[in-house]
């Protein structure tokens, strides 16, 4: 009879030992997660003030010359609203990038991305802007993608 008491109270502790230890694991199973998507809230919050930026010089491209190394070899207003378009094209599919990078984003949807940006890629106002020498703010990661993607545009290899 005694034997079966310290049985059952072994067996009890053992299990609330592995629920303890479930319940830490599940924590920081959240923890990583939740982690993860301030990640990816503070990286597109940085690429949104970005686009905003961007928009501001395609509705008024005379505040496009306040910094000369951003408008390398854009001569006219037009040229400049073509290339921060593409740059503002560019800030909404970083985000995406960067969210399915860590985990945040369904690769379904992701690949629509993708799909869109081959097209956009083809077009020669992308082409110049992503050729252009002028300064660009991007992940370097995501900045080494897209140059491929447009060298593959480029190429006709779609």
């Amino acid at each position: 009879m005694q034997e079966n008491i310290i049985l059952v109270q072994v067996t009890l502790q053992a299990l609330s030992s592995v629920a303890i230890a479930g319940g830490l694991l599940y924590a920081a199973i959240q923890f990583r997660s939740t982690r993860k998507a301030q990640l990816v809230a503070n990286f597109s919050k940085l690429v949104e003030l970005q686009y905003h930026l961007r928009h501001l010089r395609v509705q008024d491209p005379s505040l496009a010359k306040v910094h000369p190394q951003d408008i390398k070899n854009l001569h006219s207003d037009r040229e400049i609203q073509e290339y921060f378009l593409n740059m503002m094209q560019l800030s909404l599919f970083e985000i995406a990038w960067y969210a399915h990078d860590q985990k945040q984003l369904s690769d379904e949807y992701y690949d629509s991305w993708v799909q869109r940006m081959r097209q956009v890629a083809r077009e020669e106002s992308f082409q110049k802007m992503i050729s252009n020498p002028s300064v660009k703010i991007m992940h370097d990661d995501f900045e080494a993608y897209v140059k491929g993607l447009a060298a593959s545009a480029r190429a006709g290899k779609d």
